[in-house]
């Protein structure tokens, strides 16, 4: 608006209620006045835009204030319609807003108009994830892996005149000084993304064998699968007696940590703790951390660990149940651990009515996780003995495809193998030799 038509009085008065409430976050939050002040946007409910902060301000962020803008659908230009940015644009003036952030991933041009009428920069939830797992990632992996997820969230939100700035075809209007900017950066994520991606193999080659030699030697894997903060990482470090970071923040493990835990009846397993998951958990994500993920799908057992004092219990658990079957570890054998049960009053059932209560940081409940385990690894495979005949190959074949063999041994009469097999896996070789 043109200056004569401020009302001063309350423009001023406005500063300084702005003032006061920054003021009193920085306060409040324990935060330096170099934390980026942010506004935070959704379109989807309280429960989210909760999660979101809490995202914000595990990035180093501090949160200034929060809008939900309910509409049917997202604006395709604006994302929360042009009228509403316009509106904000004003608060985030007042407010001296460095950042907002957006609840959902948004298209380069919603981002680009956004940006426009706001007068702030802005990033989606895409963003602000691969922003805290760039922090987190401390092995050689890890960083890998959140760049090339950061190469592929970019290269379809490079924004300029595309083909008609191009240089590139051939005919009339397309000579001239050569590929524009534009297309010299695509090229050049292309290119990176290939060299990532075939780095990332090399490593997923490597981790492959290690697999496989522990299958060899007969190695049970148990996997602790959850919501990102559900005490994944303190649950290791009470089983092992390991010193794996533990923070009440979001994604503090990115790397899978593997312990050697011992276990009733002399028995014992490798417990492999896992990257948490979380609601609209990012595709580039999923794709970028498939083999840090594979060591979940490729797991014997999935110890599912559940936040039981979140308010957003169900739904984090229908969460992390949907993430799973996205990986194609929906039919892995499970058993569920609701931790940090010493936060809450449980009265009568639980649901699941066969899930164990624990409390990973007092240390309540994990005995009989432990004694649990061991029953199932107990039941999941035998060690047996079997003759096979040289003309019935499929069942060798089916058992060094689908058990582990430990021993192996070529007899006149036929292959003496020893291997564990479960009890559906040993029936089905049986039913195949008679």
């Amino acid at each position: 608006m043109k200056p004569g038509r401020v009302p001063q009085m309350l423009w001023m008065k406005e500063i300084e209620l702005a003032e006061e409430r920054v003021k009193r976050a920085i306060e409040q939050g324990g935060l330096v006045e170099t934390a980026e002040k942010v506004m935070l946007i959704s379109t989807d409910s309280e429960e989210s835009l909760d999660e979101l902060a809490s995202l914000a301000e595990t990035a180093g962020a501090m949160v200034i204030t929060r809008v939900i803008q309910n509409r049917q659908k997202p604006d395709s230009a604006t994302y929360i319609g042009s009228g509403k940015a316009e509106e904000l644009a004003l608060v985030c003036q007042a407010m001296e807003i460095d950042l907002a952030i957006l609840d959902d991933e948004l298209t380069g041009a919603q981002q680009k108009n956004l940006e426009d009428i706001l007068g702030v920069r802005v990033i989606d939830r895409t963003a602000l994830i691969l922003d805290i797992f760039a922090q987190r990632a401390q092995s050689a992996e890890g960083k890998l892996q959140v760049e090339l997820a950061q190469m592929k969230y970019r290269l379809p939100r490079l924004t300029g005149m595309g083909t008609v700035l191009s240089r590139l075809g051939g005919g009339i209007g397309t000579r001239g000084p050569g590929e524009t900017r534009l297309e010299v950066d695509r090229r050049r994520i292309r290119r990176r993304i290939d060299d990532l991606e075939g780095q990332l193999k090399e490593i997923k080659k490597q981790r492959d064998l290690r697999r496989a030699r522990r299958e060899k030697t007969g190695q049970v894997t148990v996997a602790l699968v959850g919501y990102t903060n559900a005490g994944k990482s303190t649950l290791l470090n009470a089983l092992s007696g390991a010193d794996v970071l533990v923070e009440d923040k979001l994604f503090a493990t990115l790397d899978p940590v593997m312990r050697q835990v011992a276990l009733p009846e002399n028995r014992s397993c490798l417990v492999v703790d896992t990257v948490g998951f979380i609601r609209k958990l990012p595709h580039q994500l999923v794709q970028a951390f498939r083999s840090t993920l594979e060591e979940a799908l490729y797991a014997d057992l999935l110890v599912v660990v559940s936040d039981l004092s979140s308010p957003n219990y169900a739904q984090q658990r229908a969460t992390v149940f949907e993430v799973l079957r996205d990986l194609g570890a929906g039919d892995r054998p499970i058993l569920e651990a609701l931790n940090k049960a010493d936060r809450v009053n449980v009265t009568g059932m639980v649901e699941p009515a066969d899930a164990i209560l624990i409390s990973a940081k007092e240390g309540r409940g994990l005995e009989d996780l432990k004694a649990e385990i061991s029953r199932r690894i107990a039941a999941l495979r035998h060690r047996v003995e079997l003759m096979i005949p040289y003309d019935r190959g499929n069942v060798l074949s089916l058992i060094h495809g689908k058990g582990q063999v430990v021993e192996e041994e070529y007899l006149p009469e036929g292959t003496r193998v020893v291997a564990l097999l479960d009890a559906a896996l040993y029936q089905r070789a049986l039913g195949m030799l008679q």
